[in-house]
């Protein structure tokens, strides 16, 4: 019996129409994201338009995740040449407390602060969650960066004159990101009856989405968050010896690495079981983590880095799925273990995970919070935006595009109001 060759091509041209429909819709079609932190919004994308807009380039080849290229770092917008250079009267002090997140923060309120009161800062030292647990500021924070980044914007000096006792100071606590109404209403009365103030910020809110409002100390602010704090050269040493250790053990993901700020002792809070009335979630489990970069991706190859101070258990789940997973311990340089690794709660330690995670390819906030938001303003900065939010996939698979943060979807972090 003959074979008719026009059946044959018909059938094959037929063949390939469907194929090419299938990998259409798989591009195009989107699950909604479920479980997001508190404030983002389910959101759909359309991978194309994403793409026009910059945000996010695909690897030609990537064959084993969803790996996105960075973006161009990005410019200030701020102009150090607008600053008009002020007369200091009088001191500002503070402390740098509860690890790297809030220490950008605090920098710059006391710098607002301190520009419009037109006070001399402090350097400040940095204090840890124990009593008596203190450092210097050199000890982490590269001095000689900070004072020249600050100056003609505000006058800083290490320590007090010898005729300046602390016990002179009024102490001020100030809301996080504050306000030029809040500094003339609330502090500037306090500073002209006692020339020397000392700050300690709270925060009524994590929230670092941009607002519409502006004041003229927005360069200021912008200049404190993002130009004034780098790392000491010994602890800038060893994030970049850990950093390059990890590139090394990714062959298979062209050297590439996932951070993932993910830590037990948070994730056994009571506020972190169940979801809110609302369907969100504010954090997510080793094992959620895994079945996220699973579903959205990533093969077993990938290469993770978890901020957990040292391992636990509850990560065995992690590491079965994916078998390059890594806490700090295992990939410092060991001549470096008895400095930075002294105790769990060391603000190296916090510091060092701050920094891979702004510098890692791809960064999962496993913990909603100010770790989250101060780590996607640096690497919003710096162009690195594939900033993935964990969801429970109710599927078997899912775009990527879904889940980038808001922070850089929406274009909402106030990082995009200081870099152009």
């Amino acid at each position: 019996m003959g074979v008719d060759l026009r059946q044959v091509v018909a059938g094959v041209l037929t063949l390939t129409m469907f194929v090419m429909l299938g990998n259409m819709i798989k591009r195009d079609h989107f699950d909604s994201v479920e479980g997001k932190f508190p404030g983002a919004r389910d959101v759909e994308f359309d991978s194309e338009k994403v793409s026009e807009q910059g945000v996010v380039s695909f690897s030609k080849r990537s064959t084993n995740g969803p790996w996105i290229e960075s973006g161009q770092e990005l410019k200030p917008c701020w102009k150090e040449s607008t600053f008009d250079e002020v007369e200091p009267k009088g001191f500002v002090t503070f402390s740098l407390t509860n690890g790297p997140e809030y220490h950008v923060s605090q920098i710059a309120d006391a710098v607002v602060v301190a520009r419009y009161i037109g006070a001399t800062l402090v350097l400040p030292d940095i204090r840890g969650n124990k009593p008596g647990d203190e450092r210097k500021f050199e000890e982490i924070y590269d001095v000689d960066k900070f004072v020249k980044s600050l100056y003609g914007v505000v006058k800083v000096v290490k320590g007090l004159p010898d005729d300046v006792s602390i016990r002179d100071f009024t102490a001020v606590k100030v809301p996080n990101r504050i306000s030029d109404d809040h500094i003339a209403e609330q502090i500037k009365p306090i500073f002209k009856t006692n020339s020397n103030i000392r700050l300690a910020t709270f925060f009524p809110s994590v929230n670092m989405r941009k607002t519409t409002k502006t004041s003229a100390s927005d360069s200021v602010a912008c200049l404190a968050m993002f130009g004034t704090l780098e790392l000491q050269p010994e602890v800038d040493e060893v994030v970049d010896s850990m950093i390059e250790r990890l590139r090394t053990l990714s062959r298979k993901s062209n050297r590439r690495f996932i951070a993932v700020d993910l830590r037990a002792e948070i994730l056994g809070k009571k506020g972190c079981h169940g979801s809110s009335s609302s369907g969100t979630k504010s954090c997510f489990s080793a094992q959620e983590i895994a079945i996220f970069l699973r579903k959205i991706g990533y093969d077993k190859d990938t290469t993770i880095y978890l901020t957990q101070p040292r391992w636990d258990e509850s990560l065995d789940v992690l590491k079965d799925i994916f078998p390059k997973t890594y806490t700090k311990e295992s990939i410092m340089p060991a001549d470096k273990k008895a400095k930075f690794l002294k105790s769990e709660d060391s603000e190296f330690e916090k510091v060092i995970d701050f920094y891979m995670c702004s510098q890692s390819d791809v960064f999962v906030p496993a913990i909603s919070g100010l770790f989250y938001a101060n780590v996607a303003g640096k690497r919003i900065a710096s162009g690195k935006t594939q900033i993935l939010v964990p969801a429970d996939i109710p599927g078997s698979s899912a775009s990527v595009t879904n889940h980038f943060s808001p922070y850089i979807s929406k274009k909402n972090h106030m990082a995009h109001s200081c870099f152009c």
